[in-house]
């Protein structure tokens, strides 16, 4: 069945099956076998989504009508599927073992993988045993990551989520994350540290983006203005640069021998399991950090090669579409019951929307259906207390992901062990009155608005428990989750073309900001620049 037609079969199912609720769909005493699937330590529950065993058959056949097997194989192959900018997207070929061999362009790049690797556990094994010493000889105790994007939200995430696994000897290293444009996390941050001890990661494919240069320049006069030992030698003993552009490292004054390399065929968002996760070694050990990539692989080799109607990101990415495309839900919340996924969300945002956000095709054609949701989200039960009001009783249909590890505490208390019996039954809890609203409790409401509909679908992801292996497993879900939705969208999800045009824009205005606006921008544009012109410098507006 090619995919017209597909796509015109789940329409016409649509018209009739978007009148189901939940409440009569979970009367199946069959549907959590129906409908959950296993891989590993990760369960899928997708018995919450507003699924039928036809509907679910109709989605694979409009996978199967997109060719997704072929694409699924382009992937992993070195095709080069992110057409726009021709060139593969290979950060599947971070992971895999060091015995595989992989070749692109005649290139090894497998064996090139590795060798950065070894020489990043080397600088890891440095700082944990005290041997990388700053200017005044002391050893480095505190690392600060500088980056943006993929080069802070993958590493800040895994290092929160992982924190427990850290060896003894990474006990001493504390570490930091500096992001924001405006110098207000860096100023506040620099106040409390020793620049004796204080090593700077800065972490830039192209080592010009602009928020990250210009942290890692005021970080550079801090050290300056603490030290007069010379900037070749300060800078050596300081910092760290992860970049695919090694040449404007140095040029900007880094050591040679204080580079890690990571590839053009990373994207940025996807490039955590490159060397651009040192922060994550530093934190959680090479052995850590090994477990990592495995659970990624271990799920690269699920979704290669299990079939469709058990290949876990395929069902995430199929039950979504037809969310979006044929019940027209176009919110998505993402909601971790487990304070170490905290910034989850955020990752998951930007992997999402900075792939999927596109309105025109892989053909240079307007879409005509919608493709990315809005997603947004928190640790489950703070959102309980803040927006899950709109989920509940709100006018908005919104899709929900919950995700849980079912053991946690082990070793602990009875009182922690019982706070997690409190985030489990809180988590399935509302999932229950998303899904079957006042039937939940089998009582109507008693007036209008304490109404719940509910029919809000939602899929359970629950974790063995929350390990090095099970998170690199769960992000690789999302991963191909994202690859397979635009595989069905037919658009590039390894380009982020809508991002460049603020950058320069940025660029011409920053001349006009604190001196006299010329003209030539619109109305708006010179109102404000006059203002901040009369702010910043006394004058009077032009």
């Amino acid at each position: 069945m090619d995919k017209e037609t597909a796509w015109r079969a789940l329409e016409q199912l649509a018209d009739t099956e978007r009148t189901h609720h939940l409440k009569d769909l979970l009367q199946d005493p069959d549907r959590f076998e129906q409908f959950s699937f296993r891989q590993d330590e990760l369960l899928l529950d997708l018995s919450r989504q507003r699924l039928t065993p036809a509907t679910l058959k109709a989605l694979l056949q409009l996978a199967e009508g997109c060719q997704l097997g072929s694409w699924i194989e382009a992937l992993f192959s070195g095709e080069s599927i992110n057409n726009t900018e021709q060139r593969p997207a290979l950060h599947t070929a971070l992971r895999q073992p060091a015995h595989n061999s992989f070749m692109l362009d005649g290139q090894d790049i497998n064996q090139d993988v590795h060798r950065e690797l070894e020489r990043m556990e080397h600088l890891v094994s440095q700082l944990h045993q005290q041997q990388w010493r700053g200017f005044s000889g002391e050893p480095i105790d505190t690392l600060v990551n500088i980056g943006v994007g993929g080069s802070d939200l993958g590493p800040m995430m895994v290092c929160h989520g992982l924190e427990e696994f850290q060896p003894a000897a990474a006990r001493a290293i504390k570490i930091h994350f500096i992001s924001s444009m405006d110098g207000s996390q860096l100023s506040s941050l620099l106040q409390h540290l020793d620049p004796a001890r204080t090593l700077f990661l800065v972490a830039s494919k192209s080592f010009t983006t602009a928020d990250t240069l210009a942290n890692a320049a005021t970080a550079r006069d801090w050290l300056r203005q603490a030290s007069d030992i010379p900037d070749p030698l300060l800078l050596k003993r300081h910092f760290i640069g992860i970049t695919a552009r090694p040449e404007k490292a140095q040029e900007w004054g880094l050591s040679a021998d204080n580079l890690l390399h990571f590839w053009d065929w990373v994207g940025g968002r996807y490039s955590l399991w490159s060397t651009i996760g040192f922060a994550i070694a530093v934190r959680i050990g090479m052995d850590g950090f090994k477990a990592l990539l495995d659970g990624a692989s271990r799920m690269d080799n699920h979704f290669r090669h299990a079939p469709g109607s058990s290949n876990l990101p395929v069902l995430l990415a199929l039950a979504e579409i037809w969310n979006i495309n044929f019940l027209d839900i176009h919110a998505h919340a993402i909601l971790p019951y487990d304070g170490r996924l905290a910034h989850l969300p955020a990752y998951l945002e930007q992997l999402e929307m900075e792939s999927n956000g596109k309105s025109v095709d892989r053909d240079g054609q307007r879409v005509q259906h919608r493709t990315c949701p809005v997603l947004w989200g928190e640790i489950g039960p703070n959102a309980q207390h803040a927006f899950y009001q709109l989920l509940h009783q709100g006018s908005e249909a919104v899709m929900c992901d919950f995700i849980v590890a079912a053991n946690r505490y082990g070793d602990a208390g009875e009182s922690l062990q019982s706070q997690h019996r409190l985030t489990l039954a809180n988590c399935l809890a509302q999932a229950r009155v998303l899904a079957l609203g006042d039937s939940a409790l089998d009582q109507a409401a008693s007036s209008a608005w304490q109404h719940y509909h509910g029919n809000q679908p939602s899929t359970l992801i629950l974790l063995d428990k929350l390990t090095p292996g099970a998170l690199g497993a769960l992000i690789a879900l999302y991963e191909h989750k994202v690859f397979v939705q635009s595989v069905i969208w037919n658009i590039n999800p390894f380009d982020q073309w809508g991002v460049e045009l603020g950058k320069q824009m940025a660029n011409t205005l920053l001349p006009h900001i604190g001196a006299r606006p010329q003209q030539g921008f619109d109305t708006a544009t010179e109102g404000l620049l006059n203002e901040l012109n009369q702010l910043t410098t006394g004058s009077k507006p032009a």
